[in-house]
């Protein structure tokens, strides 16, 4: 659904895997939203105003000003936070059964404390490091080629993450746009492609893709200015 604006929910978001997860759930759901970039190389997440949205200072955060207990304005940090509150929210993407919905809660949380970190810290030593560290370079590339087999083996035997489409598939799929600049090629983990590209194909994804990443040299890492490296990576306080 396009983009409204005085659509209920704000979502504030840079262009990264962690907006791109939750932009995918928000057209998935069919729900009217508005996109509000956040420019994380100059501070605006550092913020009075975005510090009360996500006080850690980090992207994503919702702003749902239509909440369903009818009360005031209901802000929620952590993309995978939002992509449970938003599948509550529509009713869809998330199981009501209890192992059903443990497995995709299980996956959320995998993808939140191992793919996305993982991917994050390798690509940051091969690109932004302010020195060369081949440990690290060794170390996260290595995790993130081991959490890819490990996604290939759960999809060994299904069409999607946890069976049927979910929030799950919402969380992992993004970071692998990334895989071959985090030097992981997805054609090593045949199920994986599989899935990768049956993900791709869908009509929520592609018009994401189409707004927030085709075009954009997302697996390139673009030169920072040494100002806006610190603002980034938190080299430097700013208060």
């Amino acid at each position: 659904m396009s983009a409204m604006p005085d659509a209920p929910l704000d979502l504030y978001m840079a262009r990264s895997p962690v907006a791109f997860k939750v932009l995918i759930a928000l057209e998935e759901m069919n729900l009217s939203y508005n996109p509000i970039p956040v420019d994380v190389t100059t501070g605006e997440q550092l913020t009075a105003h975005y510090s009360a949205l996500n006080p850690n200072q980090r992207i994503p955060a919702l702003a749902d000003h239509a909440p369903a207990d009818g009360g005031a304005p209901l802000s929620v940090f952590e993309s995978g936070a939002i992509l449970a509150y938003l599948a509550e929210k529509s009713g869809r993407f998330f199981p009501v059964s209890l192992r059903e919905r443990m497995s995709v809660l299980q996956w959320v949380f995998w993808q939140m404390a191992g793919q996305g970190p993982a991917m994050g810290q390798a690509r940051h030593f091969l690109y932004f490091a302010r020195e060369r560290c081949p440990y690290a370079i060794e170390r996260f590339t290595y995790e993130a080629g081991r959490l890819c087999r490990v996604l290939d083996r759960q999809l060994a035997d299904r069409e999607y993450i946890c069976g049927e489409y979910s929030i799950a598939d919402m969380a992992c799929w993004p970071w692998l746009l990334f895989a071959r600049s985090n030097q992981q090629d997805l054609q090593a983990f045949p199920d994986l492609a599989r899935w990768f590209g049956a993900v791709e194909r869908r009509d929520a994804v592609i018009r994401v893709a189409e707004r927030y990443w085709k075009g954009h040299a997302i697996e390139s890492a673009l030169p920072l200015a040494p100002a806006a490296q610190q603002i980034l990576f938190g080299w430097k306080s700013l208060s």
